[in-house]
């Protein structure tokens, strides 16, 4: 009989004071006999609603229905088929705006926790497995990947699955992409990205780092050497607020912060490109990155602010992410929006103005436009502004590459096959939808590669 309690198994945390003054991984996970509890919830429906909303399409009951039996060994290489970053999607999934949503556990209760089994699984592998990961034997054809986010490493991971002399392309000088410089320690483990790749090249994948495609080597010379061409670029360009004072002194674009904290090390105290300490800071937007960018500078030892133009309804963060920074101490100033930023003596931020805003009728993307209350202007002190307010991708391929059709968003535009309008290239993710998640980008690279074996065995 299954487990029939309503709500999820726990999962533990580390304390408020632990997780605030270190970069430690928040969530602990699931020890086993926890895994074997929220397992026994599963009701291993025929037509295993949760396997659709998965945009990689895991076998969850499958693997699920293995950690019952304790192979967990089983259980993981079932979710390697179809997924190349097994670990990282166990922690940073939004499940529940996809195969938890479809759970039948979830009508009357909550769904199984299927992002916390996963990552159980892929944790235990990890520390017991004495596997080793062998090569694939050679189909002798080629691809070049370029950016080694997660659309990019899943594409290459599919590509080397089936023979193909895979290298991938990255410009910062270490391979992950935003799972390296924008996700947190304390949300994802810089050794568990690590570990993911070292399984890639494992698989025979090359990373070659520190090369801008668009500077160091160009599109049409990569297509004189490989067969195919997959962009993952990702989405780094940040979005302004275009208000006055958004060039002072402590005034930071999200991503080039995170940058700092995660792939620089800028909260150890003998690290070379440091961030100045400061007293107390203003995270402006909603999202995940606003969440991880708050709580950074909260274990910097600032006093924090998440200043929002719509209601906490609205935030379009993981909710877990959003309890987790009020845990934490955040404070949250909800239908604001900054109008100005003003400076000290020195150059440096003195304090933000924002109006106060009310919520409208809805915008094209269906929540209520928030729109400004005349005369509400109010300041808050801060000596430090952190802005996330979206990003789009980076122009330099476009401008690079003759024949690259992008949309009035700067996004690569693809057909159904992740075609581009040049013959043999390809691109997903982050750089043909705007900013997204990272499972979203995983599901466009291993359709990406599917479409590029076609591609290339139709030659």
């Amino acid at each position: 009989m299954p487990n029939m309690q309503k709500e999820k198994t726990p999962m533990t945390l580390l304390s408020g004071k632990d997780r605030t003054e270190t970069f430690k991984e928040v969530a602990v996970g699931y020890t086993e006999k926890e895994a074997l509890n929220e397992a026994d919830r599963c009701l291993h429906c025929k037509n295993s609603p949760c396997v659709s909303g998965c945009p990689v399409n895991i076998q969850i009951p499958e693997f699920i229905q293995k950690i019952k039996e304790k192979d967990y060994i089983a259980s993981y290489n079932i979710i390697s088929k179809s997924s190349s970053l097994p670990a990282v999607c166990g922690r940073v999934c939004p499940q529940e705006k996809q195969c938890e949503m479809h759970c039948v556990r979830g009508i009357k209760g909550e769904p199984v926790s299927i992002g916390r089994l996963e990552r159980f699984v892929s944790d235990y592998f990890n520390s017991n497995s004495s596997e080793k990961i062998s090569a694939p034997k050679k189909n002798g054809h080629c691809a070049a990947v370029i950016g080694s986010g997660p659309s990019g490493l899943t594409c290459a991971g599919q590509l080397a699955k089936i023979g193909y002399d895979v290298t991938v392309f990255e410009a910062l000088h270490t391979a992950g992409g935003v799972l390296q410089y924008g996700i947190p320690e304390f949300r994802l483990p810089k050794s568990v990205v690590n570990k993911e790749i070292d399984g890639l090249k494992a698989l025979g994948v090359k990373f070659m780092t520190n090369v801008i495609i668009g500077k160091t080597l160009t599109i049409d010379e990569l297509l004189e050497k490989y067969e195919a061409v997959f962009i993952g670029s990702g989405a780094g360009l940040p979005r302004l607020m275009n208000i006055p004072g958004e060039n002072l002194k402590g005034v930071y674009f999200a991503n080039e912060f995170l940058t700092r904290i995660n792939l620089m090390k800028a909260y150890k105290p003998d690290s070379p490109t440091p961030i100045l300490p400061v007293k107390k800071t203003i995270v402006v937007g909603g999202g995940n990155v606003a969440m991880d960018a708050a709580r950074c500078a909260l274990r910097l030892g600032a006093e924090v602010t998440v200043v929002y133009r719509r209601t906490e309804k609205e935030l379009p963060a993981r909710r877990e992410e959003v309890i987790h920074a009020m845990e934490e101490g955040i404070k949250f100033n909800f239908l604001s929006n900054p109008v100005k930023i003003n400076p000290d003596e020195n150059g440096g931020v003195r304090s933000v103005t924002c109006i106060k805003m009310k919520l409208g009728e809805p915008d094209a993307s269906g929540r209520a436009r928030p729109e400004p209350i005349e005369g509400s202007e109010f300041d808050i002190e801060c000596d430090s502004v952190i802005t996330a307010l979206g990003t789009t991708p980076n122009p330099l391929l476009k401008n690079t590459t003759k024949g690259l059709e992008t949309n009035k968003k700067g996004c690569i535009v693809v057909n159904e096959d992740e075609e581009t309008t040049i013959d043999g290239v390809f691109a997903g993710g982050d750089a043909v939808t705007g900013a997204a998640t990272v499972i979203l980008a995983m599901g466009a690279g291993k359709k990406a590669a599917e479409n590029i074996d076609k591609y290339i065995m139709s030659k």
